[in-house]
């Protein structure tokens, strides 16, 4: 089988996998522990910290290891909004983020917290302009994605916060990042911004691993109460193994990415030029996108048999997100997007990473034009 769905998930550098097995069975001790074993997994837990800082471009202070992007995007969302024993205020986020943000903004909309939607345009790029005309005096934090995790869409950080800061500078500005690390420059310090998730699944690092940067002087009311871990932030013990299998991850995703891009880069573009050639499939071509993720969509077919189809063929695909994909519901972010509901109940995400070859990419070339073969004489019986 040949596994296209690197956005939903990712294997393991092995390397990764070797350094967590090794501080699981030679460094396990508690990193609050006075004694020696706690000592060393200490160290091990501050050098990662390190290592990651200069990765990102930041200072140690600022990282705050977390489970992983959906608890990081719901401590800056919450964290941010409920900072000073606040119920109320006004938030900006956008109808295509992640769940962990969307639905994280719909359950502070229930306690009284006003929020705003913002609708991309066709392209499935938020524009500037509509975040202007939503922000409030009390709003308390944007919070937007840099890149879509279905289409690809590269969102408008830089533009949006240089904006933002010197109109609002006390509104603090999130960034899911998970899907833009590893595959787009990343430079946090310019790009002004205050709170920044990333996961370590998405770049061949182990699950349940994350990290949230706090910019200093960023205020947040902590989702945890506990032993005070990670400057009071985040109580919990630490995930030893995980943070350093995750920093490893991080390091190698950094190094490889200047090569990678270029190799991804051609091959989502062999993929669009094919699917355009086949006839009934639609391509999602958003004006600035990701090399890694290719979209489309096959109206009349629901997206569930095509990536069945697909999987027969050899190829492992997805729907929507990952989080999304097992409701039997049109893509909320191509609905947003304009899209038919005939065309949003029918995407599929194609999602690249580093371990594809030229001939991955011919074979699932080859798979697509079986599968529409197939699948014409069925067209819109399986509505």
């Amino acid at each position: 089988m040949k596994y296209f769905d690197y956005a939903a998930t990712t294997p393991p550098y092995p390397e990764v996998i070797q350094s967590m097995a090794e501080i699981m069975q030679k460094h396990f001790g508690n990193p609050s522990s006075l004694h020696q074993y706690g000592e060393e997994a200490d160290r091990l837990v501050r050098h990662a910290k390190e290592v990651t800082a200069q990765i990102l471009g930041v200072k140690p202070s600022e990282i705050i290891w977390t489970s992983g992007a959906t608890e990081s995007n719901n401590f800056a969302l919450k964290g941010a909004a409920m900072r000073g024993g606040r119920t109320q205020g006004h938030i900006i986020t956008t109808r295509i983020e992640h769940p962990s943000v969307y639905e994280c903004c719909r359950q502070l909309e229930q306690i009284g917290f006003d929020v705003s939607y913002i609708d991309p345009a066709s392209d499935g790029i938020v524009r500037v302009e509509d975040i202007q005309n939503a922000l409030r005096p009390d709003t308390i934090i944007v919070s937007i994605m840099h890149v879509n995790n279905e289409t690809g869409a590269v969102q408008p950080i830089q533009q949006l916060a240089d904006w933002l800061k010197k109109v609002q500078p006390r509104t603090l500005i999130h960034v899911d990042g998970v899907q833009g690390f590893g595959k787009l420059p990343v430079n946090i310090a310019q790009w002004n911004i205050d709170l920044y998730s990333l996961s370590a699944h998405k770049l061949r690092g182990p699950k349940g691993t994350g990290l949230l940067y706090v910019k200093q002087g960023t205020e947040l009311f902590p989702l945890l109460a506990g032993g005070g871990q990670e400057n009071g932030y985040r109580s919990g013990t630490e995930n030893v193994a995980g943070i350093v299998g995750m920093t490893k991850a991080l390091r190698l995703a950094s190094t490889e990415q200047s090569t990678l891009l270029e190799r991804l880069l051609a091959w989502s573009e062999q993929l669009k030029i094919a699917i355009q050639s086949i006839e009934g499939l639609v391509l999602t071509n958003p004006s600035v996108s990701a090399p890694h993720i290719v979209h489309f969509s096959y109206p009349g077919m629901k997206s569930e048999v095509i990536l069945h189809s697909l999987e027969q063929q050899g190829c492992i695909v997805s729907t929507q997100s990952a989080c999304s994909s097992r409701k039997a519901e049109p893509s909320r972010v191509l609905l947003a997007m304009g899209i038919e509901r005939e065309h949003a109940a029918s995407g599929i995400r194609i999602s690249l990473g580093d371990q594809h070859t030229k001939q991955d990419i011919e074979h699932l070339i080859t798979a697509l034009h079986q599968t529409v073969t197939q699948l014409r004489p069925l067209e819109r019986r399986t509505h």
